[in-house]
């Protein structure tokens, strides 16, 4: 990120990929799934996942995994989009399961659909290691307003959880 004249949030260099994906905030369900981010971008967010530890009792990736899967990668993409003065906050997900897969890692594709103000939707193709698809999802997320005002140069995604209340 390098600092603004104006004193306002940091421009992001989204091609400094090392430096973006070493920032980024890892929620603690991501680290639980395996999920690991490959392409970070407001545009295009990429994760894989393993399939290993994700499965059903028939040995066939979970589909609440892929919905994890969905879920974390259009929640960054919807995140950046926001930055730096608007959170995402999940509010629809959909998925459609096309096919199993026993083994190896699925990749998630998150590219929007839709970027306004106020909501921003992203369709989320995931794939396994053959590259065949394996399940298509939607997102749609608010963007809320940062509590307390803008994130204060904070790398997307690290302000403050909204408080109840």
């Amino acid at each position: 990120m390098t600092e603004r004249a104006d004193g306002g949030a940091p421009a992001v260099d989204y091609d400094d990929q090392a430096t973006i994906l070493k920032q980024l905030p890892r929620a603690p369900l991501d680290e639980r799934m395996g999920i690991e981010y490959v392409e970070v971008r407001p545009e295009r967010v990429v994760a894989r996942m393993p399939v290993e530890g994700n499965t059903q009792p028939y040995g066939l990736l979970h589909g609440g995994a892929s919905c994890v899967l969905a879920e974390s990668v259009g929640s960054v993409a919807a995140m950046l989009h926001g930055y730096p003065d608007r959170i995402a906050v999940g509010v629809d997900l959909n998925a459609t399961h096309h096919r199993g897969v026993r083994s190896g890692h699925v990749t998630a594709v998150a590219t929007p659909l839709h970027r306004g103000g106020s909501a921003a939707t992203y369709e989320i193709a995931i794939t396994g290691d053959d590259g065949r698809r394996v399940c298509t999802a939607r997102l749609t997320c608010f963007l809320r307003p940062v509590p307390g005002g803008a994130a204060d140069g904070a790398f997307p995604g690290t302000a403050p959880a909204p408080t109840a209340g």
